[in-house]
Parts: C-alpha cells; structure tokens; sequence
C-alpha cells in the first residue's frame, strides 16, 4: 500500500524525535570524547562506558538490545564499556493497556477479544522491542501473544545511526578491529527482528528440525491470530534455566546435553543457528527437557561458512596451520600472514578447546566465570593493535555471539560432559552439498524469506 503524505510526515516527525532521545546522549559523548583528543588530553574509559550506559539506560527498543548485543561479542568494545553495557537490563517497563488494546485492534480488527476467550491485560514479560501478554484460545488452549512496541522502524532507523556514532568513538579508542562488517550485519538482522511473520516462518523451522527430538520443544504459531506486528504461539510451560542451577548435577547434565543440540545441531545440518543467548530465551520443563523461545534472531549462513567452521576445528585437532589458513580463508579473511593466523588460532583453540578435549570436564575446566576467556581475549587484542586493524567477517557477529551465549549457560549450570563426543556426533559425515540440499528444502517448507544480504 502506498503511505500517504500525513504517514511519511509522521514518520519524519517520529524518526526526528528518536534521534534527539538517543543522539543527546550518545552524540554529547561523542563530541565529548573528540575535544579532548583534540586538546591532546587523556580519556577515562571507564568513565566514558558508565556516561553511555547512563545515556541508553532509559531507552526502549533497538538501541537497548544492541547495547546488550556489543556487551556480549568479545573485543568489539573495550572491556570497560562491555562491563558497563552488560548491565543493561533486557527487560524493560511494559506498555499499558491503552496500547495493548491499539495493538490489537490494529492487527486483528475491532472485534479482536472476540477471538480469544481471555487474554491477561499485564504483559506477562516486556523487552527491547515488544511484550508478551498470556492469553486463552476459543478452544482453551494457553497462548503467548507478543506485540510489537510502536514506531519501532523508526527507532530502528534512527538507533542504527547512533551505533554508527558509537562504533565511531569505539575507533578513536582503538583501531584493533574494523568495524565496518559488524554494522552491517547488526543492521541487517535488527532490521528483520522487527518482521514478526519471519519469526514465525524460523519457529515451524526449528519445530520441523526437532519434531523428532521429545528434548527440545518449540512454540506452535497461531497463523490466523499472527501479523507482521503480532505474534501468538501456544503458551510452553517451564521454569527459568537458572532455577536448575542447584539441582543434581546429573540433571543439570541433562539440560546441557539438550542445549548443546538445539544449538550445534541446526547449524551442522541446516546451517541454521538461534542467536540470542539471553537466559529469558529457555525454559525447562519437568522432563528437563527445554523450552526454545523467540526467534527474532535466527542467522541462516551459506554451507560454505560451516564448513569452514568444521574445517577449522580438524585444523586446530591436527595443529595443522595451513588448514587454519584455508579455513580463514573460505570465511573472508584477507591478508593472512602467519603471525595473524596464530593470533586467530588463540581465540578459535579458546572456542574449540571443549571440543578438543575428550573427556569430561566442564565448559571453563576449573577458571571461573568472572575469568573466562579474558585471558585469551586480551592476548588478541593486544596482538591485533599490532597486526590490525582486523576486519572479521560479518557472519561472525551472531556466530561469536551464540557461542559465548551458549558457553554462559554451561557455566550458569555447572554443567559436566565430554564435549568432544557430542561435537563430533553432529559434525559425523559432515557435507556441505547435502547441508545445502537440506538447509533449501527445509527454507522452502516453512516459508522463510530469503535472508536481507
């Protein structure tokens, strides 16, 4: 439908408003920060990262769930600012009925409670970008009914713009890694978070990849109560992961075991990950199976990445440098001298290293959560000042991202297993060509629209 000139005005007017909320905060920092290194004069990270948190704490939508994102990917952010960011909270106040009953009258039509047989006014949980309210189908069913906050394009618009801002201070602090393809890659997938009707096609994705795995559970869309803006799946019953932390570990082995699945196993197979760690993305049922939640964030990668991923890890098993390289190489990386190669290798063997290891033992292996990976974090990016700057390729944005995610729950759990064995049971008979196969007529069924890039 074409807009008409009031909804582009008001779009303009929206799109005005949401760069003066985030832009007074992020821009004041940024002109901040250039005069003194203009006046030659010393900068307080930490003073600077806690100014941020301070200027984004406030704000719903996009900005928020970047800020959390960047906290999260090592070395994208100095680790004062990651520690400031990472206290962000995912969870935000949530919009009042007002908006709710707008909403929905805007989605499904005035007569729209009509359709439900009760449907709970508080939202059941409000994030950075909607709010899920519990609710009753005609036939009893328990449903989960998310809704988008509004004017969030215009937000998204206009906080990507601010990354950008952000990035920029991030280069005047330190040149170690280029940031170009990280921006493009969090602009692409924010941008397709807000398309509700793709969440709903990567959901029946992932519930076709594990219909046949009782462990792990996947909400069902409700296609005729679901828009763009509007989603509702049946309602999954569970307890927060973090509630299982005191539990026999034998159990707590077995909430691992089914995480460590529903994550390697889409993306050997299908070339598919869920890229949002957020511990509010699970839930564990009484079986001790787990409950997937949102999938807002889905990365579908090209079967040459996974190999590469494959091919990296039998590099590092045959402490084979020249495979690194080829490995590297299939992922984008250029300029690969053998200095830079064995400055990648320190943080693929930190990735890897449960994986090599064939044995049980937990993720960390006796360092504590406070300590994972700092170590190996900073003897890259120490490395990589003098080497860099680095450009990583853009897949590795959600890759990095999920895995780190994944390795906290393991930690939160205290998790005991022989990682080796269970990595090389889903990379068994690895092929690219029968992952592409698969990963298009699996695409193909659950109607999943072609990634944006």
């Amino acid at each position: 439908m074409t807009k008409k000139p009031d909804d582009e005005a008001n779009l303009l007017r929206r799109r005005v408003k949401r760069y003066a909320q985030v832009g007074a905060g992020v821009g004041g920092l940024a002109a901040k920060f250039a005069g003194q290194r203009m006046l030659g004069l010393a900068s307080d990270n930490n003073r600077t990262a806690r100014e941020l948190k301070v200027a984004l704490g406030g704000l719903k939508g996009p900005i928020m769930k970047v800020a959390q994102m960047l906290a999260t990917i090592p070395d994208i952010v100095p680790p004062e600012f990651a520690a400031e960011l990472s206290e962000l909270q995912s969870s935000a106040p949530p919009m009042g009925w007002p908006f709710v009953k707008r909403r929905m009258r805007a989605e499904l039509g005035p007569d729209w409670e009509s359709r439900f047989k009760s449907f709970e006014h508080e939202a059941a949980a409000a994030a950075s970008l909607g709010q899920v309210h519990r609710a009753l189908g005609l036939d009893g069913t328990g449903l989960a009914v998310k809704l988008q906050y509004p004017d969030m394009q215009s937000a998204v618009d206009a906080d990507l713009t601010q990354l950008g801002v952000i990035f920029s201070i991030y280069r005047r602090i330190d040149s170690a890694i280029d940031t170009r393809e990280i921006y493009a890659e969090i602009r692409e997938r924010l941008r397709e978070e807000l398309d509700y009707a793709r969440e709903a096609a990567h959901m029946r994705l992932y519930a076709a990849i594990f219909a046949k795995d009782k462990r792990i559970a996947v909400p069902e869309v409700i296609e005729d109560l679901s828009t763009a803006r509007l989603l509702t799946m049946s309602w999954l019953q569970g307890a927060p992961l973090l509630s299982f932390r005191e539990h026999k570990l034998e159990e707590r082995n077995n909430i691992a075991e089914a995480m460590f699945a529903a994550w390697w196993y889409p993306f050997s197979h299908y070339g598919v990950i869920h890229g949002d760690p957020h511990l509010g993305n699970y839930t564990v049922r009484q079986d001790l199976g787990i409950n997937l939640l949102d999938y807002g964030c889905i990365r579908v990668f090209p079967a040459a990445f996974v190999e590469g991923v494959v091919e990296l890890y039998r590099a590092l098993e045959a402490d084979d440098r020249d495979r690194a390289a080829a490995a590297y190489e299939r992922w984008g990386f250029g300029n690969l001298s053998n200095e830079l190669i064995d400055v990648l290798n320190v943080w693929a063997r930190f990735i890897y290293a449960p994986m090599l290891d064939d044995r049980v033992r937990s993720i960390a292996d006796g360092i504590s959560a406070a300590e994972y990976g700092r170590k190996e974090a900073f003897r890259v990016h120490q490395a990589l000042r003098k080497l860099g700057p680095v450009t990583p390729p853009r897949e590795f944005v959600f890759m990095d991202r999920a895995a780190i995610g994944l390795g906290g729950v393991f930690l939160h759990l205290g998790a005991e297993l022989n990682f080796h064995r269970l990595f090389n049971e889903t990379i068994d008979k690895f092929d690219p060509a029968v992952l592409d196969k698969h990963q298009r007529t699996a695409l193909k069924k659950a109607r999943v629209p072609a990634p944006q890039q």
